[in-house]
């Protein structure tokens, strides 16, 4: 039996075709400027990737900011649900999902099963989000992978101390202007979003073992960073972490199409 699941994010949508227990097929793309065009991108290319048309999905769930505007979904769930979901697929011993995206950031926590126990997101403030860092990306004039890894190579980070992404912006840009290193300004950049979510992960307690999902989990700098803070060594991802919530959803509509009569 095929499904799919759909995620409809502030900066990213992505779609998961799901056949049983092996993921035929995947994409990411940047949002379009309405949630159902985004949410039809991602899944035709998704779905042209493995071969197939939308006619051949037994069920489809969405999630993400958009899910309730997708009209070829047959249902929907929140993110939150689908990221401790998919999580706990991808590994099983999974208890500790921390999940950062492009406009807001999520501490959760399952339990043996993939259950969601307990969630605590971050106020509608973006720093500590994706969005976070594009804005610091385009302040460093770097590209938005390049913060990471420039990261690494820092002898002396500097201290960012605002929360606010506009007021960070202009002590970075500061920094740059007094002629602070690059790869000091980066580390200090990516220190700050781990600090941020340490916080937030302390509201629902670290549970081994952890995983990091969303796109921020591609930062190097910030895993580093987040990891020495946690005391914890995070999960590796086989998949892209950007696909996990799309794959939960996936994995809940091959549920409900069992619950429905599917095969």
């Amino acid at each position: 039996m095929i499904v799919a699941g759909c995620d409809v994010g502030s900066l990213t949508a992505e779609a998961v075709i799901l056949d049983d227990n092996e993921i035929m097929s995947s994409e990411i793309i940047r949002v379009r400027p309405r949630p159902e065009q985004s949410a039809k991108d991602a899944m035709d290319k998704a779905l042209a990737n493995a071969g197939l048309s939308l006619e051949d999905i037994a069920y489809c769930v969405s999630t993400g900011y958009g899910r309730t505007k997708i009209p070829f979904a047959n249902g929907n769930l929140s993110e939150i649900s689908c990221h401790g979901k998919g999580a706990h697929w991808l590994i099983p011993s999974v208890r500790t999902v921390i999940d950062i995206g492009g406009q807001d950031c999520k501490a959760i926590k399952v339990d043996k099963n993939g259950k969601l126990l307990k969630f605590v997101m971050n106020d509608k403030c973006a720093a500590g989000t994706g969005r976070f860092l594009e804005v610091m990306a385009k302040t460093l004039e770097v590209e938005l992978g390049e913060i990471g890894p420039l990261s690494l190579s820092s002898q002396n980070p500097v201290v960012i101390t605002n929360m606010c992404s506009i007021y960070a912006q202009i002590e970075v840009s500061f920094y740059i202007a007094q002629g602070a290193d690059l790869h000091d300004v980066a580390a200090g950049i990516n220190i700050a979003m781990a600090g941020r979510m340490k916080g937030l992960v302390a509201k629902v307690g670290v549970e081994e073992e952890v995983v990091i999902t969303g796109g921020v989990a591609k930062n190097i700098g910030v895993v580093k960073h987040l990891e020495e803070m946690l005391n914890v060594s995070t999960k590796k991802l086989e998949v892209d972490p950007q696909i996990v919530g799309a794959l939960g959803a996936a994995l809940f509509a091959r549920e409900n199409s069992h619950q429905n009569g599917g095969d």
